[in-house]
């Protein structure tokens, strides 16, 4: 059975920072491209950042240089770490694993509320 559980929501104040995990269980992890997206209220999912196999990572424009994906195969364990955070990155945040086309695999999401 294939879970992907994450952790590290919360409420942060602007300029903060908060830290994500997203623990994988039932794929082998170190075979999947693992990525973050987020979806707020009234808009559609959009992709924050992913990290390949191999650890070639890429970021929305809105989260570079303000952002950072980091994935530990020997925890099968995603991360990212979230600075300078805004009120507009107040969103359900979620991860994904994917292999291939037919193989896409989603956590149940956690919420980050940026606001003061």
């Amino acid at each position: 059975q294939v879970q992907l559980v994450e952790s590290g929501g919360g409420l942060v104040q602007p300029g903060g920072s908060l830290s994500l995990s997203c623990a994988a269980s039932g794929i082998i992890f170190s075979s999947y491209t693992m990525g973050w997206y987020r979806q707020a209220p009234g808009k559609q999912r959009e992709l924050v950042a992913a990290i390949s196999s191999g650890g070639v990572t890429n970021y929305a424009d809105s989260v570079k240089g303000r952002f950072t994906i980091s994935r530990d195969n020997a925890k099968k364990t995603v991360y990212l770490q979230m600075n300078s955070l805004k009120p507009e990155d107040t969103a359900v945040y979620s991860c994904k694993g994917s292999l291939g086309v037919q193989r896409n695999y989603w956590g149940q999401g956690t919420q980050v509320t940026v606001s003061s």
